[in-house]
């Protein structure tokens, strides 16, 4: 019997995993093999040539920069987009005043238009995202430099894509904005499963709603809000970051390399210059750091689990 029940899981388990290992690991293993080459892309012939790729890394200046950049995405986005989105999801589920004759517990007037609203960004492509606040952050026919003009503040005209010390900061709240309206919605169904009663009972104790989402419904939401802590910062080492930086800004890159991240130098590498096996040495040094995010996160997320 018990013989027949592990020949039942292993035959199971035997495709999605030969698919994963297929489609997910052996792709890693060809990137580290490669980044011991001097593989340009092209070319079928190429050498092993040890670890001079990951010398090479160390000693490069744009790398270093782009490897910032990432670690400055990694952590200030999830905590902005995170916090934005508890906030936003406490005020449209358990933030509103009680009403004559309503329920204690409730959302804030007009919170179901509130939910469209946040969640809008997700019906657009980050693509169509990133294209449309390319256009606003225009210095001259912008959306936002003309908003400036219209109130009297003609003088204050940044660059903003265009600026150095600027432009990072702009890729950023693209990011926030086309982000937050996910995790809004996450943490609103997390919110809905949480019993009324506990927030009616903290209520007539006195508690404050300060109180009530720092005692009850964070802690409740521990789990949902540590997965997606993990998932915002994959997000922002990746494809949606890579995505915003190569559309938005000039270069890609923007000026001086102000917004060059990790992701976009990998791609860099491999199609602009030809230099593939530089390029997965820089996909493995990204790899690395996306693991060791998730691992710190986890672990410094560990608690207790509280079931209700």
């Amino acid at each position: 019997m018990q013989h027949g029940k592990y020949r039942f899981i292993v035959g199971f388990l035997a495709l999605p995993l030969g698919l994963y290992a297929l489609f997910v690991v052996w792709p890693f293993i060809q990137s580290i093999y490669y980044s011991f080459t001097d593989w340009t892309g092209l070319s079928p012939e190429f050498k092993m040539v040890g670890f001079d790729n990951y010398s090479r890394l160390l000693d490069d200046e744009i790398f270093w920069k782009s490897l910032q950049h990432s670690l400055l995405f990694a952590l200030l986005l999830p905590v902005v987009t995170i916090g934005l989105a508890l906030f936003f999801a406490f005020m449209i589920n358990v933030g509103g005043r009680k009403r004559k004759n309503g329920p204690v517990v409730s959302g804030v007037r007009g919170s179901s238009f509130y939910k469209i609203v946040y969640f809008f960004p997700q019906v657009l492509s980050i693509a169509i995202v990133a294209l449309l606040f390319a256009f606003a952050y225009n210095p001259d026919s912008g959306a936002i430099n003309s908003v400036l003009r219209g109130i009297g503040l003609g003088d204050v005209q940044p660059l903003w894509l265009g600026d150095p010390d600027l432009a990072l900061w702009a890729v950023m709240a693209v990011l926030v904005w086309s982000t937050v309206g996910f995790f809004v919605v996450l943490f609103s169904a997390g919110m809905a499963s949480i019993p009324a009663e506990m927030y009616e009972a903290a209520l007539l104790d006195g508690a404050s709603r300060f109180t009530t989402f720092f005692r009850i419904t964070l802690p409740l939401l521990w789990d949902t809000v540590q997965s997606g802590w993990v998932y915002m910062g994959i997000l922002a080492l990746g494809a949606e970051s890579f995505a915003v930086v190569q559309i938005m800004t000039t270069g890609p890159g923007g000026p001086d390399y102000s917004t060059t991240v990790m992701v976009l130098y990998v791609y860099q590498k491999a199609f602009r210059d030809g230099q593939a096996a530089y390029a997965t040495t820089i996909g493995v040094a990204l790899l690395v750091v996306t693991l060791a995010f998730a691992a710190v996160v986890m672990r410094l997320g560990r608690r207790e689990r509280l079931e209700y």
